[in-house]
Parts: structure tokens; C-alpha cells; sequence
């Protein structure tokens, strides 16, 4: 059976922790793992902060968005801005590479992304912004597979 939820907000910080947060409700009815939960709302959070801080620049007019998708014990999720887009994806998704130093970020986002997914594509054009598409299988329905 499939399952799926549509979210938008304005791009400002304080969104962030709503976004985790209404995320991981969704995805509870899988019964994921307390890990599994704490991975997803993480990704989460790292994606949405970069679509506020990189994509938008904080500009609070910048709108994200967010699909989930529960399907046969995996959850595909894609989260989106229409900001300033990335210029080198290939570069971006170097650990430690920020384009904000001055910002004391970390460069880890997208390799915090790629540990807890299975899968996660990025799509991107300069001046329409950018697309993630991650996607996971839960424990519970490897389990049921088995």
C-alpha cells in the first residue's frame, strides 16, 4: 500500500525542526528503529538547512519543499527549493566543502546524507534550484522479506 504526504514552508530556521519533526510522524506508522528515526529526521534537518542557508541565502520569501513517499517498507523523500541552485554538485558533495565558511558550517551535509540513506540523488540548475531525492529501506520490512 502506498502512502504519501506533500509539505511547503517558508525557508526560514525555525522551519527546520517543524520539517524533522512532521517527517518523522509520517514515517512512524513503518515502526521504524529509534536509529532509523533519528537518521531520517537528520537528513531532514541537514537538506531543509541547506535549502534555507545555501539555496535561499535566509531570504524568508524562499519556499521548501517536501514529499514522502511510503511504499512496500521503503520511504523515497524528496526536498526542493527553487534558490540560487548549486554550481558543481560533484564539489558540493566533497565532505568538509562549504561554500559559507563564514558561517562556521561544517561541509557534512551531504556526506551525513549519503551514510544514513540508501540511496540519494541531487539535481540542481543555477537560478531554479535544487531537488534531493533520497530513498531507504526500514529494518522492519527487511525483516518481513527474509
Amino acid at each position: 500500500m502506498k502512502n504519501e504526504m506533500q509539505l511547503q514552508f517558508s525557508a526560514l530556521s525555525q522551519n527546520e525542526s517543524f520539517a524533522r519533526v512532521t517527517v518523522a510522524a509520517f514515517i512512524a506508522q513503518l515502526d521504524p528503529t529509534m536509529d532509523e528515526l533519528t537518521e531520517i529526521k537528520t537528513v531532514v534537518s541537514e537538506a531543509v538547512t541547506n535549502a534555507i542557508i545555501h539555496g535561499y541565502e535566509n531570504d524568508p520569501n524562499g519556499i521548501v519543499y517536501i514529499s514522502v513517499k511510503l511504499e512496500d517498507g521503503f520511504m523515497d523523500m524528496s526536498i526542493k527549493d527553487e534558490g540560487l541552485g548549486i554550481m558543481d554538485i560533484e564539489e558540493a558533495r566533497q565532505p568538509l566543502f562549504t561554500t559559507k565558511p563564514e558561517l562556521e558550517r561544517s561541509g557534512m551535509g551531504f556526506t551525513i546524507m549519503e551514510n544514513f540513506m540508501d540511496e540519494i540523488e541531487v539535481h540542481s540548475q543555477l537560478g531554479q534550484g535544487t531537488e534531493i531525492r533520497l530513498r531507504k529501506q526500514l529494518a522492519q520490512s527487511k525483516m518481513l522479506c527474509n
